[in-house]
């Protein structure tokens, strides 16, 4: 498929597993065993203890390890394409969801049951996706994503307040005595 995106163009992917093949699969992970974690420690130069638990060399391979480059990303980028991954399980963020959904919504308002019928309607299905239903369903994906916008930043304010709440307690009852923070109470 890259050889048919123009260059510059953005693609825009869910989180399949098979669209998130990783370049460098060396990197430790929790299945990992302890060995396996001490090897890539000192492979790639970092200390460690012998009398570590696997949890901390866990800890230590996860704090150092890159960041995960993926094979997709890294072909893409060779042909001048950008690759923007939506959030997973949340197909009201996936424009191509809405796009399967008319094409299939077609099919069942005009269904036979007949290969030949299926052959016959396919492209009819097909041409409803126009370039002007895509820009409608994206400006749709844009409303939903400020929707979400929106609600995280009401449960930062009420976040926020519990913890300036949190802190202004803790700091009352650090600094001024127990009693000072009871009558505060």
């Amino acid at each position: 498929m890259l050889p048919n995106i123009p260059s510059q163009a953005i693609v825009i992917l869910d989180n399949a597993r098979y669209h998130n093949v990783l370049d460098n699969e060396i990197t430790p992970n929790k299945s990992s065993k302890k060995d396996q974690l001490r090897a890539w420690l000192t492979r790639n130069g970092y200390p460690w203890r012998e009398d570590m638990l696997k949890f901390e060399l866990l800890e230590l391979c996860t704090r150092l390890a890159p960041a995960p480059e993926f094979k997709l990303d890294q072909l893409a980028e060779q042909h001048g394409i950008s690759i923007l991954r939506t959030p997973p399980y949340h197909p009201e963020l996936q424009p191509i969801e809405t796009c399967w959904a008319v094409l299939k919504n077609h099919m069942a308002d005009h269904c036979d049951f007949t290969m030949a019928g299926l052959r016959e309607r396919l492209p009819e299905a097909f041409a409803k996706v126009t370039a002007g239903t895509c820009k409608s369903i994206i400006s749709k994906v844009f409303g939903q994503e400020e929707k979400y916008w929106a609600e995280d930043e009401k449960l930062d304010v009420i976040y926020s307040k519990n913890t300036e709440e949190g802190f202004l307690g803790k700091d009352a009852f650090e600094n001024q005595g127990d009693e000072f923070y009871l009558e505060a109470v």
